[in-house]
C-alpha cells in the first residue's frame, strides 16, 4: 500500500467509523504516531519529546488532516500533564524546593516582565491596537513547565539546583500569569476589579505557601492511618490519586492551574509513599503524556500563514519569545553562574498550551484577529519544540543515574 493509499484509507476510516470505532481508532493514531516518532527521534539522538509534538503536526490539520483538536483529546491531554507534574513532584522533597524559593521568585518575576514588554512592544511597533498588543504580551508570559519537567525527569536531573529553580519559578510564574491574564481580560471587557484581583492573588499565594510548608507533614501523618483502614488493592496508590485530584480541585478554587495542584500533591507525598506508587504513576504517565504532547502539535494550522506579513510577524514573535524568557529568567539566576543561568533560562522557554489558552481568550473576546491567533499558536508550538534540544545541550555535561529516555 502506497503512502497515498494509506492516507486515503485512514481518512475514510475516520470519517465513516461508528461511535464505537472512533474512540480506539483516535487513540491508536495519537498514541501510535507519538511513540513511533519518539522512537525515530531517539534513534537520531534527538529528544523523543520533539518527535511526539511533531506527530501532532503530522496527523493534524496542517499535514494529513487525520485528527483535529477536540474535547476528548483535550481531556486526555489535561490528565496527561497532571500525571506528569504529579510524578515530577514525587521525585522532589518540599524542603529542597523551599531552599531555592527566593531565587525562583526573582527568576519568575523577570521571566514575566521581560516577555510581556517584548510582546507588547513588537505588536505596537507593528501597528496593532493597544489591547491586542497587551494580549500578545500576556501570551508570551506563562511557561508550560510540563515540557521541561518531562525532559528533566527522563534524564534524571530533577535534583539539580537549576531544575529545582525552574520548577519553583514555574509555580510563581503560573500565579503571576494568571493575574496578568485577569487584568488584560478585564481591560478587554472595559472594567477592572482591583479587589477581586487582590483576593485571587492572596488565595493563590496562600495555597502555595500552606501546601509546601505544612502539606508534607500533614500527609505523612495521614497516609499510615488511612492505609490501615483501606481494604482494597493498591491502597497507597488510591490514596495518592485522591490527594492529587483533591489538590488539583483546590488549586483551581485558589486561582491557579490544576497541574500546580497535582505537582504539590506529588511534593507532599514524596517520602511518604512506597516505590510502588512511583511505579504505578509512571505507568499511567507513559499512557497519557503522549496525548498532551500530540495535542500541542494538533493546534498548529499552517493555513493561517497565507501572507508574508503574517509569516514575518510570526518569526519575530518566536525569536522574541525564546530570547525574552532566556534573558529574563537567566538574568534572575545569574548569581548561580553562567551555566546554571543558561539552564534556567532555557528551561523556562516553552509556552505550550498556556500561550494558546491566552490567545483563545483574546480571540473569543474579539481583541485578537485570526492571523494573530495563528501567530501565537505557532509561537507556543515553536518554543515547545526548541526547548528539549536546548535543554539537552545546556545539561550535556551532567549524566543522570538512570538511562536517558528523551
Amino acid at each position: 500500500m502506497s503512502p497515498t493509499d494509506l492516507h486515503a484509507f485512514t481518512a475514510a476510516a475516520l470519517a465513516e467509523s461508528s461511535g464505537a470505532l472512533k474512540l480506539p481508532l483516535a487513540m491508536l493514531l495519537v498514541f501510535g504516531s507519538a511513540k513511533l516518532l519518539d522512537e525515530v527521534f531517539q534513534r537520531l539522538r534527538q529528544p523523543g519529546i520533539v518527535g511526539q509534538i511533531l506527530a501532532g503536526i503530522l496527523i493534524g490539520p496542517s499535514v494529513l488532516r487525520w485528527m483535529a483538536p477536540n474535547e476528548f483529546l483535550s481531556a486526555l491531554a489535561e490528565l496527561g500533564v497532571m500525571f506528569l507534574l504529579f510524578s515530577v513532584g514525587l521525585e522532589i522533597r518540599a524542603p529542597e524546593l523551599t531552599k531555592v524559593g527566593r531565587k525562583a521568585v526573582v527568576v519568575a518575576v523577570l521571566g514575566v516582565v521581560v516577555p510581556f514588554v517584548a510582546g507588547w512592544a513588537i505588536l505596537r511597533a507593528w501597528g496593532a491596537p493597544q489591547i491586542e498588543s497587551i494580549f500578545v504580551g500576556a501570551a508570551l508570559v506563562a511557561t508550560s513547565v510540563g515540557i521541561t519537567a518531562q525532559v528533566l525527569a527522563a534524564k534524571g536531573l530533577l535534583q539539580e539546583t537549576a531544575s529545582r529553580i525552574i520548577l519553583g519559578a514555574a509555580v510563581v510564574d503560573d500565579i503571576l500569569g494568571l493575574l496578568i491574564l485577569a487584568v488584560v481580560s478585564s481591560l478587554a471587557r472595559g472594567k477592572l476589579n482591583l479587589l477581586e484581583l487582590a483576593i485571587t492573588a492572596a488565595l493563590a499565594i496562600s495555597f502555595a505557601v500552606v501546601t509546601v510548608k505544612w502539606g508534607a507533614k500533614a500527609v505523612g501523618n495521614l497516609v499510615p492511618r488511612v492505609q490501615q483502614k483501606l481494604r482494597g488493592g493498591e491502597a497507597q496508590f488510591t490514596l495518592a490519586l485522591v490527594v492529587m485530584f483533591g489538590l488539583a480541585v483546590l488549586a483551581i478554587y485558589a486561582g491557579v492551574a490544576a497541574i500546580i495542584g497535582a505537582f504539590f500533591a506529588g511534593l507532599v507525598l514524596s517520602g511518604n509513599v512506597d516505590q510502588r506508587v512511583h511505579d504505578l504513576t509512571q505507568g499511567v504517565t507513559e499512557l497519557l503524556v503522549p496525548f498532551f504532547l500530540v495535542g500541542i502539535g494538533l493546534h498548529l494550522d499552517l493555513s493561517a500563514f497565507a501572507s508574508r506579513q503574517t509569516i514575518l510577524l510570526a518569526l519575530v514573535v518566536v525569536v522574541a519569545a525564546v530570547a525574552s524568557k532566556f534573558l529574563g529568567c537567566g538574568l534572575g539566576a545569574l548569581s548561580l553562574g553562567w551555566v546554571d543561568a543558561a539552564r534556567v533560562g532555557v528551561g523556562m522557554v516553552p509556552r505550550g498550551e498556556v500561550g494558546m489558552v491566552v490567545a483563545q481568550i483574546g480571540l473569543s473576546l474579539g481583541v485578537i484577529p485570526p492571523h494573530v491567533y495563528g501567530v501565537v499558536v505557532l509561537m507556543s508550538v515553536a518554543t515547545t519544540l526548541v526547548a528539549p534540544p536546548l535543554l539537552s545541550l545546556t545539561f550535556r555535561n551532567l549524566r543522570s543515574a538512570v538511562p536517558s529516555e528523551q
